[in-house]
């Protein structure tokens, strides 16, 4: 009977040591995964103050990821300051509105600075605006102020090998413009009245941040670029540099302390998702792998079609 008893009482601790092994098992998957949610600067920098550095690198558009991240750097105790990389042609222009206004939360709360790298242009430039100060390359491509909306025109086309379009809509003004039909006048008109008002917002922008008059820069409103130079000599940025110019400015006008470091935060790589990411990179590929996807690639004018709504992005012309 007793030796039924120390059986038992064996058994249950043995259970019992294998339920704490399992939990700190459990609690070590956790930390590892969390880890690595982390870049190496935000893991080694883990609860010190710390200057968050964001990148908004290639092409612009709504990225829900990102604008929470700037939220997270805006609410964070951790994060004393924003140092914002800009290197992009621009992109949609709600893009760049909504990384505009994310950007400003964050300034409510601490310093944002800019620094602009090869281009900050269009879209590009409107993230620039939101910052308190712009440091950019003596050459760096800026400006390029303006809104556009393209499409293609294949009705002439599609007359040559025999297919007509047919549609029935509820106004003529409904799905104006189209690529199956020339403008009419009535289209163009009501399509230049949009452009128009986006591209008033814009100068608005710049002349409410900047505090200059758009009228007084020659070609800003045509929709030139400038270098750098040229861009702080019209006060459409504030002086040359890069990082080390940049985190100056916050050190001296903002008084950040010099001690804290530079730490990168970035949007969760989606390859974290398992099985499922596998399967959109795997999509991603292939499709980048197709005549198809390297016609985009290869055709800034063609790239430019998977941008839906107004855009505003500066490429240079290949003529």
């Amino acid at each position: 009977m007793t030796a039924e008893i120390d059986t038992v009482l064996d058994r249950r601790r043995l259970r019992r040591r294998l339920t704490v092994w399992r939990s700190l098992a459990i609690a070590a998957a956790v930390l590892a995964l969390f880890a690595i949610g982390l870049s190496g600067d935000q893991w080694s920098s883990l609860g010190s103050k710390q200057i968050a550095r964001v990148s908004i690198s290639g092409t612009i558009t709504e990225d829900r990821d990102q604008l929470e991240l700037l939220k997270k750097i805006a609410d964070s105790d951790n994060a004393a300051a924003l140092l914002v990389y800009v290197n992009s042609p621009g992109g949609t222009t709600t893009g760049g509105e909504a990384l505009f206004a994310a950007l400003r939360e964050v300034a409510k709360k601490k310093p944002v600075v800019a620094q602009f790298g090869t281009v900050a242009a269009s879209a590009g430039y409107i993230v620039g605006l939101a910052a308190d100060h712009i440091v950019t390359r003596a050459n760096t491509i800026t400006g390029s102020v303006g809104v556009l909306i393209q499409w293609p025109e294949v009705s002439e086309a599609l007359g040559k090998i025999g297919v007509k379009f047919n549609e029935i809509k509820s106004g003529d003004l409904k799905a104006v413009p189209s690529p199956f039909e020339p403008l009419n006048a009535d289209g163009q008109k009501v399509t230049q009245a949009m452009i128009d008002e986006g591209f008033r917002w814009f100068l608005g922008l710049v002349e409410q941040r900047r505090g200059v008059k758009a009228d007084a820069i020659p070609g800003l409103t045509r929709g030139r670029v400038f270098s750098g130079r040229e861009a702080v000599q019209l006060k459409l940025a504030d002086s040359i540099g890069g990082e080390e110019e940049a985190v100056e400015w916050l050190r001296t006008e903002r008084k950040i302390d010099k001690s804290l470091k530079v730490v990168d935060w970035k949007v969760q790589a989606a390859g974290s998702l398992g099985l499922f990411s596998s399967i959109g990179e795997a999509a991603a590929s292939f499709f980048n792998n197709t005549t198809l996807g390297q016609m985009l690639a290869r055709d800034p004018s063609l790239s430019g079609l998977g941008l839906d709504g107004f855009i505003s992005v500066w490429h240079p012309s290949e003529k």
